[in-house]
C-alpha cells in the first residue's frame, strides 16, 4: 500500500508539473508590430521588457510597416503573436490586400487590445468653420493611395450624418505624413486621425488649427456607421489636440489600438500562457509607454467584432471577467468567419486566373455567401 502511494503520488506530481510546464510563458518569443517607433511597437517593447523581468521570457519584436507583413509571420508560424491594427479585421474579412488570391479570409483571434484615454475619427481643420459632421458636406476630404483603413473609415464616419463621398471632393495623398502637410497647406480640409497623433498635434498649432467634431453616442448615425465600419464604437476622448481633454471631452468614434491577435489553431495552453502574463504584469508596464494603460482588464471589450482565442477566453474566466454574453458574441464571430473561409474554399475551387477578376469575383462570392447566412456583408 506505501509503495503504491508513493508511485501514485510521483504520478500526480509529474502530471501537476507537466501541467504548469503547458502553460508557462514561452522562454523565447517573437512578436510582429508596427514600426519602430510607433505607440504600438512602443507598448509591445514595454510588456516584453515585463515578460524579461517576471518570467525571464525573451520577446523579439519584428517591426513592419504595413499590415501584411506583420501577419506574414504569424501566418507561417515564425511569430507567436502580432500586434496589429484594423487590419485584423480586414484580415478576417478576407477583403482589400487579403482579397487577393495568396491570403483570403483568416482565423483571426484576439488576446487583448489598449483602449486609451484617445479617440479615433474625423478631424476637421478649424478655419472651416465646421461643428458638426454634417457640416463636412463640401469639404475636401484627404485619403491616402493603398491604405483601405483611413480611405474606408473616413468614408464610413461621414456616413454619420448621412453624406458619401458624391457630398465631398476626395483629395488623394501619397501617405499619411503628406495628408497631414495637405492639410496644413490648405489643399484638405478633414482626415480620420488619433487624438494624441503627432500630426494631428502638428496641424493644431498650425494657424488653420484642429477641432473634431462630436458624434454622441446615443445618435441613429452611428447605424449607418457600422454599416460600412462596425469596428467603430463611441467613445468620450479625454486626451489630445484640438483642446481635447478631462475638463472639455469629445463623444466620437474610436477602437482599439494595438491589438494583439494570434490565429485559432495556436495551442491554447501558451495563448493562456502570455495573455495571463500580460494582465498579472501590467502594473510594471502600464506608465512604460503612452497607451499602454488602455491593456487594463477593465477596459477589453468582451462583444467587439473579432473573436477571442479560446487560450485568453479561459484567463478571462479565471478572473472573473467573461460572461454567457460575451461566449454568444464570440460564437457568432466564429460562425461569421466560417462561412467566409468556406466561401473561399469553394470560389477558388474555379477562381479567374487573372488578378483583377480574381479579387473583384471574390467580393461577389463573399456577398453572396454572408447574404444567405443572414449576415451583414459590410464590404460590397
Amino acid at each position: 500500500m506505501i509503495r503504491r502511494s508513493v508511485i501514485v503520488g510521483a504520478v500526480m506530481a509529474l502530471l501537476a508539473c507537466g501541467s504548469a510546464f503547458a502553460q508557462a510563458v514561452p522562454k523565447e518569443m517573437a512578436w510582429t508590430a508596427y514600426d519602430t517607433g510607433s505607440s504600438g511597437f512602443n507598448i509591445a517593447v514595454a510588456i516584453g521588457q515585463q515578460f524579461k523581468q517576471a518570467y525571464s521570457s525573451d520577446v523579439r519584436i519584428l517591426p513592419s510597416g504595413n499590415d501584411t507583413g506583420r501577419l506574414s509571420p504569424v501566418k507561417a508560424n515564425r511569430s507567436v503573436i502580432s500586434q496589429m491594427g484594423i487590419g485584423t479585421y480586414f484580415a478576417q474579412e478576407g477583403v482589400f490586400e487579403f482579397g487577393t488570391r495568396s491570403w483570403g479570409p483568416q482565423p483571426s483571434r484576439l488576446l487583448m487590445a489598449a483602449t486609451a484615454c484617445n479617440g479615433l475619427g474625423l478631424a476637421v481643420a478649424r478655419d472651416t468653420s465646421v461643428k458638426e459632421v454634417k457640416d463636412i458636406k463640401g469639404k475636401r476630404v484627404g485619403v491616402v493611395v493603398g491604405s483601405p483603413a483611413l480611405t474606408q473609415g473616413v468614408l464610413a464616419l461621414i456616413g454619420f450624418a448621412n453624406l458619401t463621398e458624391k457630398d465631398v471632393t476626395l483629395v488623394q495623398f501619397s501617405s499619411n505624413n503628406a495628408m497631414w502637410k495637405g492639410i496644413i497647406n490648405n489643399e484638405a480640409d478633414v482626415a480620420l486621425s488619433s487624438t494624441i497623433s503627432g500630426q494631428t498635434k502638428e496641424a493644431d498649432s498650425s494657424p488653420r488649427g484642429i477641432i473634431w467634431p462630436p458624434m454622441p453616442a446615443d445618435d441613429a448615425g452611428w447605424t449607418r456607421v457600422h454599416k460600412k465600419a462596425p469596428y467603430f464604437v463611441p467613445v468620450k476622448a479625454t486626451c489630445g489636440s484640438g483642446g481635447v481633454s478631462p475638463q472639455t471631452p469629445v463623444v466620437m468614434a474610436g477602437y482599439a489600438y494595438p491589438i494583439f491577435m494570434t490565429y485559432a489553431d495556436r495551442p491554447a495552453d501558451t495563448i493562456h500562457a502570455i495573455t495571463k502574463a500580460m494582465i498579472d504584469t501590467f502594473n510594471g508596464y502600464k506608465d512604460g509607454a503612452p497607451g499602454a494603460e488602455g491593456m487594463a482588464l477593465s477596459l477589453q471589450n468582451f462583444q467587439w467584432v473579432i473573436p477571442y482565442h479560446d487560450g485568453a477566453i479561459r484567463v478571462f474566466k479565471e478572473k472573473g471577467a467573461w460572461n454567457d454574453a460575451a461566449q454568444k458574441h464570440n460564437d457568432g464571430l466564429i460562425k461569421r468567419q466560417q462561412v467566409m473561409i468556406d466561401a473561399w474554399k469553394a470560389y477558388n475551387a474555379s477562381a479567374p486566373s487573372d488578378d483583377k477578376a480574381f479579387a473583384e469575383s471574390w467580393m461577389k462570392a463573399r456577398a453572396a455567401a454572408l447574404s444567405k447566412a443572414g449576415m451583414d456583408v459590410v464590404f460590397e
